[in-house]
């Protein structure tokens, strides 16, 4: 599991690298204004339904039940289940699609009403939205396919999908002037991009014979089992999208450039929770149902910990970095073309509000596999939608004082309430339990982090002094200093304060999956 939790991290890594190349041709090319925030409008809304339909979804229902289908009836039967899944879930979303394209201007007054009062920005809007809502239709397909390849152990194929999104926009953003303007070449190329994505999960799973048999779907045991978790599951995944839903209305009420600020800090912060908690998030899904399939809870419960444990190391420099230091992350990373230090700045505040809620979103995802893993979706379902109307009322309370600060803090604290949910009725129920290990590990990931918030505390005025003698691309030069001097700090206090406490890190996983191990005669 270990190396399939780093094969999906360094792909989703490289994705997230060619993210950041895609967001800065953004943020050079459209900047911060009214075509940028028509653009994160536009891109938003298939993304917000993608969640709903196909990631969050798709993915609690139908890896558990596929694994099940696999293990009784063998390749045979998982196809053709996965084809009857595949045919219906197609139907669906043309049918989604076709009224989206419909009543685009009323889906837009639903969701973004604040452009009504902008006509240049809404006509805009809209006609953004028509072009990338048909991604949708393709990532929805994807997802299932990635799930049923993930389910097989092949993660490859499905964690570089999002490198082709990226690399398809970029592509378009390049040659923009053979479009009416920049966000629709940007549109244009995030629709594009679903297409490759789709050709590439099809020839992936065909290549590992799994490609769905194509059949009309019927109301088998497997398919009721799976249309029974799918319901919660997706009210759920709703829940979390409301939330952001939320986001876009309030932030389409914000001046020009309030949509663009979270879109850009949202951005940064997506790249641990890609990285990290999202990749072990897939792999240990389908390896805690296929454990628990085989009988074996406590070996589920090992490689939980196992990857709670690292996750947690891995995401707690991002964590003090987003706290202590946004402003020189937005500025060296953005601040270029058509993105001003104003934008910068703007940005740096809602980085710091989505910081406080990192660690939280990351293990979320970790978390929630103790119920899905068991085919029980009903209960995260009930958290989320609590912790959602938590969020949501936050975002009522902090939005006219903060403004979009506002807004990513509600999202912070909902994270919260999300996980310690998660984690209490996980550990009453006993599908969760602690180990010593991973105490051990949070406890030296708190003094490394520690270690390191003095750091930025200290190296700040030496990196800015620095930066100006060199005087070529003085933000980025800062930012550089700053990183690599507080990673090589996180990283020498993390490995000395683990080898004393008699945790091991290692690189050959035995049967029960271990990531951590304890030293012997530790």
């Amino acid at each position: 599991m270990y190396k399939s939790l780093l094969s999906v991290g360094g792909l989703t890594l490289l994705s997230r690298a060619a993210g950041f190349l895609r967001d800065i041709m953004l943020g050079a090319i459209l900047g911060a204004g009214l075509l940028a925030d028509a653009f994160v409008v536009a891109q938003r809304l298939p993304n917000h339904f993608r969640a709903i339909f196909g990631e969050g979804a798709w993915n609690a229902a139908f890896v558990p039940t596929y694994s099940r289908v696999l293990q009784g009836e063998g390749i045979g039967g998982a196809r053709l289940f996965s084809g009857q899944i595949f045919v219906g879930l197609l139907l669906s979303q043309i049918a989604l699609l076709a009224l989206a394209l419909a009543f685009t201007p009323t889906l837009i007054d639903l969701l973004a009403p604040g452009f009504r009062d902008d006509p240049e920005k809404f006509k805009l809007t809209v006609t953004l939205t028509r072009i990338t809502f048909p991604y949708l239709m393709f990532i929805t397909l994807v997802t299932l396919q990635s799930g049923a390849l993930n389910a097989h152990g092949r993660f490859t194929a499905a964690a570089f999908t999002s490198v082709l999104m990226n690399l398809s926009v970029m592509a378009f953003l390049a040659i923009a002037f053979l479009f009416p303007n920049a966000g629709a070449a940007a549109a244009w190329g995030l629709t594009v991009s679903g297409v490759l994505q789709l050709a590439l999960t099809s020839f992936a799973a065909w290549r590992a014979g799994i490609l769905e048999r194509f059949a009309w779907p019927s109301m088998t045991a497997d398919v009721k089992r799976f249309l029974t978790m799918l319901g919660p599951a997706v009210i759920g995944s709703a829940g979390i999208q409301i939330a952001l839903f939320a986001d876009t209305i309030f932030g389409s009420m914000l001046p020009t450039g309030g949509p663009s600020s979270i879109y850009y800090a949202e951005r940064i912060y997506q790249l641990p929770l890609g990285v990290i908690g999202i990749a072990a998030g897939t792999v240990l899904l389908p390896q805690m149902s296929r454990l628990l399939a085989a009988g074996k809870p406590d070996a589920a419960l090992h490689a939980q910990n196992r990857t709670m444990a690292l996750s947690l190391a891995l995401t707690a420099p991002f964590f003090v970095a987003f706290i202590m230091i946004p402003d020189f992350i937005m500025r060296g990373i953005f601040l270029r073309g058509a993105f001003t230090l104003d934008a910068a700045e703007g940005s740096a505040a809602v980085l710091s509000a989505y910081g406080f809620g990192l660690v939280a979103i990351v293990l979320v995802r970790s978390a929630i596999a103790s119920f899905q893993a068991e085919g029980d979706t009903r209960t995260p379902m009930m958290i989320s939608l609590t912790a959602v109307g938590i969020n949501i009322a936050l975002k009522l309370v902090l939005f006219k004082p903060w403004g979009a600060v506002g807004l990513a803090s509600a999202t912070a604290a909902g994270a919260w309430v999300n996980l310690l949910l998660l984690a209490f009725f996980a550990l009453r129920r006993g599908s969760m339990k602690f180990d010593l290990v991973l105490w051990k590990t949070a406890t030296c990931v708190s003094v490394a982090s520690c270690a390191l918030s003095f750091f930025a505390l200290l190296a700040v005025h030496p990196a800015q002094r620095i930066a100006e003698t060199i005087g070529r691309i003085p933000y980025v030069v800062e930012l550089l200093l700053l990183g690599c001097g507080g990673a090589l700090v996180y990283g020498i206090i993390l490995i000395a304060g683990l080898h004393v406490s008699g945790v091991k890190l290692r690189r050959s996983i035995p049967a029960s999956d271990k990531i951590f191990e304890p030293v012997e005669g530790a």
